[in-house]
């Protein structure tokens, strides 16, 4: 199978304008992100709109590839970037420009979910901690999947789910293995071209989670697990909590 990482990346983001090109340490976040992945695959490039961001990934070598201003998400973006760039791959990765510590084992894991030949799109989990806060498990932010015993997820939800009944819920994540998403994915070609002309469904409208559209037109959804924690950065907040977390990083090694 041929593979491509694409990382969508804009600069007029509402909260964070710029961020692809915030500098953490000697690198911008962009060109960390960049680095992180094509430790692993060689086909990689940074989808954008924007010709700051293009001019920077191609002045250290990187390949960036200009798509339309119009795009509802980041993943309409990678489509239009598969295209532009001849649309030979057989497996698209789409990987968040702002994840800057992405660890190559989750892009591993990605790729392997395709050695299943039923599988259409993967995306990856985290088990949460059975010491864990179930305060910070309820966290709306922090949206919660339950898969099946082919580890096809059955859904996507910012409540708690599955929900327990009659256990007291500060007791939740010592009573049953719940699971966290990361907001990674990969799609067969054929298929991201589907989800790029489906309309939003109503249970992506009720929890304003995208996936949701796509298990609500039957696709499947193959999950696997990974135990690296993935840190974004959303806000400029986020991003003084990463250089803190690089720092860390550096003092150890």
């Amino acid at each position: 199978m041929r593979f491509i990482a694409i990382i969508p990346a804009r600069y007029a983001s509402t909260r964070f304008p710029g961020k692809p090109l915030a500098k953490l340490g000697a690198m911008t976040v962009i060109q960390r992100v960049y680095r992180q992945v094509s430790s692993v695959i060689d086909n990689v490039a940074v989808a954008t709109d924007d010709e700051r961001i293009f001019s920077h990934v191609t002045s250290w070598g990187g390949k960036a590839i200009m798509t339309g201003t119009h795009h509802r998400s980041g993943t309409d973006r990678c489509w239009e970037a598969y295209l532009n760039n001849g649309g030979n791959e057989d497996i698209i990765i789409n990987v968040q420009g702002d994840e800057p510590f992405i660890h190559p084992e989750q892009i591993k894991s990605l790729m392997q979910c395709f050695d299943d030949d039923d599988t259409q799109i993967a995306t990856l989990v985290k088990p949460f901690d059975a010491q864990g806060d179930y305060y910070e498990l309820e966290n709306s932010n922090k949206v919660k999947v339950v898969f099946d015993d082919n580890m096809n997820a059955l859904y996507f939800s910012r409540s708690v789910i599955p929900f327990l009944r009659g256990v007291d819920k500060v007791l939740w994540p010592q009573k049953h293995q719940f699971y966290t998403h990361l907001g990674m994915y990969a799609y067969r070609s054929e298929v991201l071209e589907q989800i790029t002309r489906l309309a939003p469904s109503s249970l992506e409208v009720a929890e304003s989670l995208e996936q949701l559209r796509w298990l609500q037109n039957g696709m499947k959804i193959k999950v696997g697990i990974t135990s690296h924690s993935s840190i974004g950065i959303d806000t400029p907040e986020d991003l003084e909590r990463a250089v803190e977390f690089l720092n860390k990083i550096n003092s150890n090694s």
